[in-house]
């Protein structure tokens, strides 16, 4: 995380000071590096230009709308699965024809919506979803684009919630099932089947992995081909792991690059990615602030008001993120730290044994790579508001999402009179 580094003493984001950020926006808060992102995806785009795929940002990592629009002003299309984030993926100005559709739980409504606003293509996952399309098509007598997302029986990622290609997953059909059903989609007026899809899970590390996964869609795609259907579209998921520790490797791109161009090259298809998490993680931080040092037993606990609720992968996935102090304590001893929130949960650890110095309260702490699956997921569990959003670019910041007001975060509830305290008298 080059991008984030100390500075006369104190950590910046950039050019920004992270200490002058925090008096100015208040702690906790979200901090990305517009340049983090435009280096992440330019990498991964000249990895993979020798295979003409293209990129479809998943997003699911990071929904903010500053963050979505600076990457479809590089070129990127977008992979949503909700109504909420394919009018989020509009609103940042990528266009309806570079949206794909993904989730195994789209209602009537979000594909009627989807239909109506052209989109690029809708990933089937059931046959549920599929009839429904069918259905819709019908009605709004409009073509609509599906790829079939097929399920390779291949287990991958670095956490079993979020390993999706195994063949007790939610997600995807079988191969078999997916030649019925484009047989049938075939013959439908306004629908157009033009491919298969696939995800097998994420933090994949391993080029491997994604060999044996891309080899299945290859022979599904023969297949199919062999029994007169079109198949010119492979959407790939994505996947792609980040090194949360100092000591892991990420996916080497060269190796990645060189198996996309393979695929293109044997099956003449296009060809998407879905990457989300290794465009993002590395190009944000959460900054919180000390409210109490304790001890208990052996254990040292930082108290900061960030929590579990502002970042929720270390309870939820047993997530490693590194922690670091935003002045530099210059060769001070360090403590193994357990980083903790003030929610009322025993689980709500942000960082087991961090080396921190000797911190005190009114200090500034910083959790890494948190620019992914961080604000997206955060709630006001505990009755607390949802944290900023800042964007940096060279010495200039941007806050673009604001802190609520706790009038704010409660106007959408209601206290019908049958049930107030008055009625009760």
């Amino acid at each position: 995380m080059s991008t984030f580094d100390y500075q006369n003493g104190r950590l910046h984001a950039e050019s920004v000071c992270l200490s002058d950020l925090a008096d100015q926006v208040d702690t906790p808060f979200y901090c990305y590096s517009a340049s983090a992102l435009e280096h992440r995806y330019r990498r991964l785009a000249e990895a993979i230009s020798a295979s003409g795929t293209t990129i479809a940002y998943a997003v699911k990592a990071n929904s903010n709308l500053a963050v979505v629009s600076l990457l479809g002003g590089l070129g990127s299309g977008a992979d949503v699965v909700s109504e909420g984030e394919l009018r989020r993926a509009m609103a940042a100005g990528i266009p309806a024809d570079r949206i794909l559709f993904s989730g195994v739980g789209k209602s009537v409504d979000e594909l009627a919506f989807a239909i109506g606003e052209g989109i690029h293509q809708i990933n089937i996952e059931s046959e549920t979803e599929f009839d429904r399309v069918l259905d819709l098509a019908q009605r709004a007598v409009r073509t609509v684009r599906i790829a079939l997302r097929i399920n390779p029986g291949i287990e991958a990622g670095g956490h079993d919630k979020i390993s999706t290609g195994r063949k007790t997953d939610k997600f995807g059909i079988s191969a078999g099932h997916a030649l019925e059903l484009y047989r049938r989609a075939e013959k439908h007026a306004f629908v157009e089947p033009v491919g298969l899809a696939m995800h097998i899970g994420s933090q994949i590390s391993d080029v491997s992995a994604f060999a044996g996964a891309f080899d299945y869609l290859a022979e599904a795609t023969d297949d199919m081909r062999r029994k007169g259907l079109t198949v010119s579209r492979l959407d790939l998921g994505g996947g792609l792991g980040v090194a949360y520790h100092d000591d892991e490797q990420e996916l080497p791109l060269e190796d990645y690059g060189a198996l996309l161009k393979s695929l293109a090259l044997r099956t003449d298809a296009q060809l998407t990615i879905e990457p989300g998490r290794w465009l993002v993680a590395g190009a944000g931080v959460l900054v919180t602030r000390v409210n109490a040092i304790k001890q208990a037993g052996d254990r040292r606990f930082v108290i900061v008001d960030a929590a579990m609720n502002d970042l929720i992968r270390p309870t939820l996935y047993d997530a490693h993120h590194p922690v670091w102090p935003v002045d530099n304590h210059e060769d001070a001893a360090l403590h193994p730290s357990t980083v903790a929130g003030p929610v009322c949960e025993s689980g709500d650890i942000l960082a087991f044994d961090a080396p921190l110095p000797g911190l005190a309260a009114g200090d500034l702490v910083t959790v890494g790579h948190a620019g992914a699956y961080g604000a997206v997921m955060s709630s006001g569990y505990n009755g607390r508001l949802l944290v900023p959003e800042v964007l940096v670019r060279g010495d200039d910041f941007a806050v673009v999402r604001r802190r609520p007001s706790h009038d704010e975060a409660m106007a959408l509830e209601s206290i019908p009179e049958w049930s107030s305290a008055t009625a009760a008298a």
